[in-house]
């Protein structure tokens, strides 16, 4: 889905400003509230906006240590069954299938050192996976983002 000049002024004001509302919204950008409900419903039903959910920082919970884990796992089950298992463990963030060296890459958080460790256990638990090779993340230097696609003109 194409963004038109509308989309990216909408976008970037809600990133802005989280918790501006539809009226707010529409005032600040001198359309009707009407066409910006509309907006936002046809970017929600498209998939452009996933969540209005706060973004939550691991980090300021107590979790500042984050890594990164390739996996690779048995063949022929699939990934559903290592996904299944991931789901269930806290720390793991996100998961995504891969192509290359490995099947699957994760991005775990742990409270220190040794709690990574038990993290790394809890994943690598699982008949499915046959090996894991975990990266430390020692800064953050560009968090995720998508702000900078819709600037763009994506």
């Amino acid at each position: 889905m194409l963004l038109d000049d509308l989309d990216r002024r909408l976008l970037t004001l809600f990133s802005d400003h989280p918790q501006m509302g539809v009226l707010g919204a529409s005032r600040e950008l001198g359309v009707a509230r009407g066409t910006v409900q509309a907006r936002l419903d046809r970017l929600v039903s498209r998939g452009v906006i996933r969540s209005w959910a706060p973004q939550l920082d691991p980090a300021s919970m107590g979790y500042p240590v984050s890594a990164f884990c390739t996996l690779e796992i048995r063949q022929g089950r699939g990934h559903s069954p290592v996904v299944q298992h991931l789901e269930r463990i806290p720390e793991v963030l996100e998961a995504h299938t891969i192509t290359g060296s490995g099947d699957v890459f994760i991005h775990i958080v742990a409270r220190d050192n040794a709690d990574l460790q038990r993290v790394i256990d809890a994943v690598v638990d699982d008949r499915h996976v046959v090996r894991a090779n975990t990266t430390i993340s020692l800064a953050t230097r560009i968090p995720l983002r998508t702000l900078p696609l819709v600037q763009s003109g994506g």
